[in-house]
């Protein structure tokens, strides 16, 4: 039985990242970056007024006051999108407004709800404050210079990425392959939801969790129909989902029961199992083999131990198959507002509730087949064996959301 920490490094070193594709940067959200992208220009790329007002010479203001306002002459107007054809001499100003170019000769921005405009033979704006040089100005290259590095290989591209890449002009980014993966339930008890409930069976719910954990991971996930307890229908099956995937996660038949049948399926097929067994609970009965440079992961039936095998174990070899430079799972600390106790050998990964204050409670029976407390939870905590965590115990919650 191997340790949590060698059975992940064993899947990591195994898993090659997948090869790169072009796709627009409107489709990048969640995708890893599989190249190094630099800036093609200065962000802004010129000197810009940062609110709506009048562009005007510093210099010019520098005795302003309330009892003695400066009187400059209004040049023109320079709304964003357009270039000032003239420049703001000494005793003028320019119209402008959020994101102007800074016309030529103009230091400085003075707010439009500081100034009052009077009609003479020409437009004055009267300004009663003084102001500092480039006040309310945004500087050409002060978000970001040319050349900058903005992602290294294997960064991943959320949302506010997309927004600077497009704000730079840059339209197709360069990401690792998503990986197609085949979802596989078996069990002869096993029914789809929906259908009437004869005696012996159950509905199945691995794979709608399965499936949505795949998503959030990046892989692309195909499910497949259920899968009864035989030699022959396993091997068909496990045959059919290599054959159309890049891997295969399989709940259910993997454990030492007499219809169990996983495992020898997938030698069946060629397939080679690296390991089987891992010292947590849940989630003891996990299996990582190869079969043609496809990839089998198969985890427990119980819905409980599916799920924290899926995050402990799968989800890092998806991130790695992508190519993420990282594949730590998001954790938050928390304080125990209950005690949790591990009197078993094994660590126990259970299931809790963290609010937003970091109080962090169990979220009920840990029973590796309750649903109805996996579905309050929003993090597990790491038990040691043979331990009692007490009321005010700082923890580590690794956190997915619910």
């Amino acid at each position: 039985m191997l340790e949590l920490e060698e059975a992940r490094e064993r899947l990591l070193a195994t898993i090659p990242p997948l090869p790169a594709e072009s796709i627009p940067i409107s489709a990048g959200a969640g995708r890893i970056v599989a190249e190094t992208i630099q800036a093609p220009m200065d962000l802004p790329c010129s000197d810009n007024s940062a609110m709506d007002g009048y562009a005007v010479r510093a210099d010019d203001l520098k005795n302003a006051s309330a009892e003695a306002p400066a009187r400059l002459k209004v040049c023109g107007e320079n709304p964003a999108g357009e270039v000032f054809s003239g420049s703001v001499e000494p005793g003028t100003c320019a119209r402008v407004f959020t994101g102007s170019f800074l016309p030529t000769g103009a230091d400085a921005v003075v707010m439009q709800e500081d100034t009052r405009l009077v009609q003479r033979p020409v437009t004055e704006a009267l300004i009663s404050e003084s102001i500092k040089p480039f006040e309310n100005v945004r500087f050409r290259g002060e978000d970001v210079k040319r050349g900058a590095l903005l992602f290294s290989n294997g960064a991943d591209l959320n949302a506010a990425g997309m927004a600077l890449l497009a704000a730079l002009g840059i339209k197709q980014v360069r990401v690792h392959r998503r990986p197609v993966i085949g979802l596989l339930a078996t069990g002869s008890e096993l029914i789809e939801a929906g259908e009437p409930l004869a005696p012996g069976k159950i509905y199945e719910s691995n794979r709608v969790m399965l499936a949505t954990l795949l998503e959030r991971a990046g892989a692309i996930p195909r499910i497949y129909p259920l899968v009864p307890d035989s030699l022959a229908a396993s091997q068909t099956m496990l045959e059919k989902a290599l054959g159309e995937c890049d891997g295969v996660v399989t709940t259910g038949g993997v454990s030492v029961g007499d219809h169990d049948f996983v495992k020898k399926a997938f030698e069946e097929i060629g397939g080679v199992m690296d390991f089987w067994k891992v010292a947590i609970r849940p989630g003891k009965p996990f299996v990582f083999g190869r079969c043609q440079g496809k990839f089998l992961f198969g985890l427990p039936g119980n819905p409980v131990s599916a799920l924290v095998t899926f995050l402990l174990l799968v989800r890092p070899a998806l991130l790695r198959w992508q190519g993420a430079a990282s594949v730590e799972w998001p954790a938050a600390h928390g304080t125990l507002a209950e005690p949790l106790a591990n009197r078993g050998e094994r660590r126990h990964f259970m299931r809790v509730t963290a609010d937003a204050a970091g109080k962090v409670r169990s979220a009920g029976a840990q029973g590796s087949h309750m649903l109805s407390s996996l579905a309050k939870a929003n993090g597990l905590v790491d038990v040691p064996p043979h331990s009692n965590l007490e009321i005010g115990t700082g923890v580590q919650v690794l956190r997915w959301g619910g």
